[in-house]
């Protein structure tokens, strides 16, 4: 299945930044700008985002849901939109790759987009 993860900054996974998402991830609530970013390498700032309570779980209920969107009848003909919103781009451009390397792993095309 082709699922498009879109990146948003400052929260803004609004219907007006992502008209179509299917689904949104805000994860404003479990991050903050003290989960700091600065100087660091992709793989550093993503140990750091994992160690943040709940991430994993939500990481993982989204990937369910994907799943579950790929066993629909019309999943083959209409791609998957996830949005994913942080407070900073780089937790957000961190948070989409995790996502995305999960879901590529269970065999689905993955293209990464910014809003």
């Amino acid at each position: 299945m082709h699922i498009i993860i879109t990146t948003t900054a400052n929260g803004a996974t609004r219907r007006d930044r992502v008209p179509a998402a299917q689904v949104t991830l805000d994860l404003s609530h479990f991050l903050d700008r003290r989960v700091g970013t600065a100087g660091s390498t992709r793989r550093a700032t993503a140990r750091r985002l994992l160690r943040v309570r709940g991430v994993r779980q939500v990481l993982a209920a989204c990937v369910a849901q994907a799943q579950a969107y790929a066993r629909a009848a019309h999943a083959p003909e209409r791609p998957l939109h996830i949005a994913v919103g942080t407070l900073t781009a780089e937790h957000a451009e961190v948070t989409s790759y995790l996502l995305a390397r999960r879901l590529r792993r269970r065999g689905h095309h993955v293209h990464l987009a910014q809003a």
